[in-house]
């Protein structure tokens, strides 16, 4: 059976209600599909209009809904007069039958009447009056009903991707601009080993800090990325963990020579063991994310995807650094808060879910290592379409 590319495009509204991480987590439970890709857009209205002009000539849907849909994609998805955009989140899947299992987990436009068990019934609304006109529309996500449909409306979003597409700094209006901030997560590899509801009940905890969600890309850290990102670290490393590392070895000496180390075994080892050490540790973390060990990679491997895949958001709004790290917990689960993001989902010091930027200052430098305005759509549609 061959895989398929589907898509699912977040509507403004489900982004407004911070429900982003539920929808996510449904799709990745029920489809058991990869993701392979996300990118958050800010319609152009040539954009809108091409879309729009695609549903109301598809005849696989029903003209009622076809009229529906096509005027709500206009109404909804336009910047505001003032060139303010809105926010719609382009995600890719991929795995076999993608398009049907995509639908499925969807679920109608009507599923919302009656129905919690789809991600329309969950989070859409069609409602009615007792004449049978509608009176409210909310689809909550969109979808391509067959093969052919996602690849006309991929066409449209992978050829306005570059322009309309990225870190949306002009999706967000507020008053107070002098403490509005942007800051990086990263959901770790650890919760992509398999499709699971894990990275959207990430998701789901940070929509608490009431911040909004700008930018978005599934990443494959590749091993030059992880050297530069974590290079800060290893230096710390080398200090913190080197004389942990002398302590415990002449312990063990001790033990086996029965002597106690003199100094100027304790200096050798603090030159050679206490550096090696740390340097082991920094390339386990590389490792983690990148599913490659450093010393072994050379050459243009080094700027290769890596083995293991990574999702980062970009949040924006006032405070935004230290909101995220609150819900993020600190680096040791152990010591985090009930109902922090690593005390629900992380495992040990390493494997602890999710990296928040620090500062500011570090979120800018994060956001560009990790390149997350990068247009990564373009390339899996030509993939499969070109």
């Amino acid at each position: 059976m061959s895989k398929e590319l589907g898509y699912v495009l977040v509507t403004p509204y489900t982004l407004r209600k911070s429900r982003t991480g539920g929808v996510l987590g449904r799709l990745l439970s029920t489809t058991g599909l990869d993701l392979v890709a996300a990118r958050m857009f800010g319609p152009s209205p040539e954009l809108v209009k091409r879309h729009a002009e695609l549903i109301r000539g598809n005849e696989e849907i029903w003209p009622e809904i076809r009229e529906l849909l096509s005027e709500y994609i206009e109404r909804e998805f336009v910047p505001t007069k003032e060139g303010q955009v809105h926010r719609v989140l382009l995600l890719l899947f991929e795995g076999d039958n993608a398009v049907r299992k995509l639908r499925d987990a969807v679920g109608g436009f009507e599923d919302s009447i009656e129905s919690a068990d789809t991600i329309r019934g969950t989070f859409g609304d069609f409602i009615k009056a007792h004449d049978g006109s509608v009176t409210y529309f909310e689809p909550a996500v969109l979808v391509g009903p067959n093969t052919q449909s996602v690849k006309e409306v991929l066409g449209i979003w992978a050829e306005h991707s570059a322009a309309a597409g990225g870190i949306l700094d002009n999706a967000i209006s507020l008053a107070d601009q002098e403490h509005v901030q942007k800051t990086l997560v990263i959901i770790k590899p650890d919760n992509f080993t398999f499709p699971s509801s894990r990275p959207g009940n990430i998701m789901d905890l940070f929509s608490r800090s009431g911040l909004r969600l700008i930018g978005a890309k599934l990443l494959r850290m590749s091993l030059a990325e992880a050297l530069e990102f974590y290079g800060p670290v290893q230096a710390v490393l080398r200090e913190k963990l080197g004389g942990m590392a002398v302590e415990r070895a002449c312990k063990v000496l001790q033990e086996e020579f029965d002597f106690a180390m003199p100094d100027v075994v304790e200096q050798a080892l603090a030159k050679s063991l206490g550096p090696a050490f740390g340097d082991h540790q920094f390339y386990s973390i590389i490792n983690f994310m990148t599913g490659q060990w450093a010393p072994d990679i050379t050459g243009d491997e080094t700027i290769a995807e890596g083995k293991v895949r990574c999702m980062t958001l970009v949040y924006a709004g006032e405070n935004a650094v230290e909101k995220i790290r609150n819900i993020l917990g600190p680096t040791d689960p152990s010591k985090a808060a009930p109902g922090s993001v690593r005390k629900e989902f992380g495992t040990n010091i390493m494997v602890n879910a999710a990296h928040a930027s620090d500062s500011a200052e570090n979120a800018l430098r994060e956001i560009g290592i990790v390149k997350v305005q990068e247009d990564t759509v373009k390339r899996w549609y030509e993939c499969y379409y070109n």
